[in-house]
């Protein structure tokens, strides 16, 4: 499979300045010489360079486009193999006639992620690296590109490593004293193994720890503004997103479906869904939107309740609370710059212990205070340092999970007395299982899955 030439069109889609062909193989610069006419053989050509010429359809001679070709030999590319990328004008026309011509001269389409994959095939990334990829690719937020950055640069790579060597050390002392059991030498005691066990598995311990703050940094938080009609929770929205995103009137109801933005908080990325005001209706379309609402709400990481601060507490409001008891929620009063005619010990007697505050949208009153609570629910004032690495993966964090079972494993079969061998089984496992993470152990089937969900020329 490595022995061909891929080729795949790297950059979006659609009308743009630029649209990129890559080329990656060993008849690359080949399939270059065919179909690039510029004042050179591009086999003639130093390394990453780049050239100005024309991309001719080789059967045809006609010109398919002006462009800038670059040229970049193996080993030093992003797949260790020739590489070619062709920058042309950037119109879906153009880059497919390019793709094809490019395709009809002996490379074939690249399957989705295979640049990647290449690049750790070859041993120029390893597997967390490659997975970052796609995390830097997707991420929300300056703060979730950062960690991704991180991880592609081998923050992760680095730290598994250096696990992983601990482990190789200790393993070969008890290899060795196995050996030399019979001659009654002991170079390593059960003890000595249970202290340096119990120290790496301190440090799988705060690894997996991180995966909370991944988990947010890279798939964001589901929160759901709910509250009843006309208490502003479209004011809301549109007062965190920047925008006026809901329309917004002073009749009841206005809002009758979810409406979601992906909005960031200090680096948390939050999905927020206003929803239609929660009340008893007999209007059809209305109480699609409130059931529509009830999903959102069941459904959501962190729920901002809105009361209306200038009016007593309704039974709809007392309903709202009760379903809000097991929820991380956030009890906001709004209109503040009003009159208050809210009992605040009213709220604290249905919901108590709800971090609540005073806001008024309109008046732009409290906005920055419920930014830093959101952020006390989900980091309880922990500073994120892209020095340290964050577990943003699930197959990440499952392979470490399991890691941990191996090494509680062997600290128990040292407590029970067992002799080496079998301590050596749960060690050997658990290299095993660090090494899925950074791809030293892994299957075919595990490849294909993670490189799935890459896009074609990535």
């Amino acid at each position: 499979m490595l022995n061909d030439t891929i080729a795949a069109i790297s950059t979006p889609l659609g009308e743009g300045g630029i649209g990129i062909v890559r080329l990656s193989g060993k008849k690359a610069i080949e399939i270059a010489d065919k179909i690039f006419k510029g004042k050179e053989k591009v086999s003639k050509l130093a390394t990453h360079t780049i050239h100005y010429g024309q991309i001719i359809d080789p059967t045809t001679s006609e010109i398919l486009d002006t462009v800038l070709l670059s040229v970049m030999l193996a080993p030093k590319t992003y797949t260790r193999e020739d590489v070619v990328e062709i920058n042309a004008h950037g119109g879906i026309i153009q880059l497919n006639r390019i793709l094809e011509t490019v395709l009809s001269s002996g490379a074939r389409l690249a399957e989705l992620g295979e640049f990647t994959k290449r690049a750790f095939l070859n041993g120029r990334i390893d597997l967390s690296q490659a997975e970052a990829v796609v995390e830097l690719i997707r991420a929300k937020t300056d703060l979730s590109a950062k960690f991704a950055l991180s991880q592609l640069s081998g923050n992760l790579h680095q730290q598994i490593s250096i696990l992983r060597q601990m482990i190789i050390s200790l393993l070969a002392e008890l290899e060795v004293s196995i050996d030399f059991y019979e001659e009654d030498i002991e170079l390593i005691t059960l003890e000595e193994v249970r202290q340096r066990l119990t120290k790496i598995s301190l440090e799988i311990k705060k690894l997996i720890e991180t995966a909370k703050y991944g988990r947010i940094l890279q798939q964001g938080v589901m929160t759901t503004i709910v509250g009843r009609p006309n208490v502003g929770k479209s004011s809301l929205l549109n007062a965190l997103v920047g925008k006026p995103r809901a329309i917004v009137t002073h009749i009841p109801g206005t809002t009758r479906d979810t409406i979601e933005e992906m909005i960031d908080i200090e680096g948390i990325p939050l999905k927020v869904i206003d929803t239609a005001g929660l009340r008893h209706t007999v209007d059809i379309v209305e109480e699609e939107g409130i059931r529509r609402a009830k999903e959102a709400l069941n459904q959501a990481d962190l729920v901002i309740l809105v009361i209306d601060g200038s009016t007593p507490l309704t039974m709809d409001d007392i309903r709202i609370m009760e379903e809000l008891k097991t929820k991380e929620a956030i009890l906001v009063i709004n209109k503040c710059d009003l009159p208050s005619r809210v009992e605040i010990h009213e709220i604290e007697k249905h919901l108590p212990g709800k971090p609540m505050i005073n806001l008024s949208v309109t008046k732009g009153v409290g906005l920055n205070d419920l930014k830093q609570i959101i952020k006390g629910i989900f980091f309880a004032g922990k500073i994120l340092s892209t020095d340290e690495p964050i577990i943003t993966n699930i197959r990440h964090k499952e392979a470490l999970a399991s890691a941990f079972e191996n090494i509680n494993s062997a600290i128990k079969g040292i407590e029970a007395n067992l002799s080496f061998e079998f301590i050596a089984i749960d060690l050997r496992e658990l290299l095993n299982n660090l090494g899925l993470i950074v791809g030293e152990t892994v299957t075919e089937d595990i490849l294909n899955e993670i490189f799935s969900n890459f896009c074609i020329g990535k």
